[in-house]
């Protein structure tokens, strides 16, 4: 996988898929729709999806998507063309959400504590390899270290997401 370069959008602990992308919006079936009302109620970032460009990083701590199991919540960010997602942990199943539509989620040890700490901010420069599991906030120099992307993951990444990743072990 590619090491990407992106800005960082910072959010705390407890994110839940309200605050993502709230209810109100649920009716809308078009993920490429989505965007547009990511973070909206998160107070302080209503402006994220006016703002946000394809290879930022959304960047939080523990708990990120805790709430229900809307899949919109994962798709209002891979949709505005976030990379994938720096988390230092989230929900079971926001990370099932994610991985089965193909979106990578990169748990790295010791972002809440970074992020209470004011260590990494939004705004500040990232570079990302998920293969070997490591971000470097390009602004600060500090690097942290999680777990890298694993092969089973990768490949339903490649597929599109799970369902294409069975039908083609199934064809197979």
């Amino acid at each position: 996988m590619a090491i990407s370069r992106g800005k960082a959008w910072v959010f705390g602990d407890d994110v839940d898929t309200d605050l993502i992308y709230h209810n109100k919006y649920l009716a809308e079936t078009d993920p490429k729709k989505m965007p547009p009302y990511a973070f909206e109620y998160y107070p302080g970032m209503e402006q994220f999806a006016k703002e946000v460009k394809p290879g930022d990083f959304v960047v939080a701590g523990k708990n990120f998507g805790c709430g229900s199991s809307r899949e919109h919540a994962v798709y209002c960010l891979q949709y505005a063309g976030i990379p994938c997602l720096l988390v230092e942990t989230c929900s079971r199943i926001y990370y099932r959400n994610a991985i089965n539509n193909g979106y990578p989620v990169l748990f790295v040890k010791g972002l809440s504590d970074a992020i209470k700490k004011g260590r990494i901010k939004t705004g500040d420069e990232l570079e990302v390899d998920l293969s070997l599991g490591t971000l470097r906030d390009l602004t600060t120099g500090v690097a942290y270290h999680g777990d890298g992307v694993s092969n089973l993951e990768e490949d339903i990444m490649k597929a599109g997401g799970l369902f294409p990743y069975l039908k083609s072990k199934a064809a197979n």
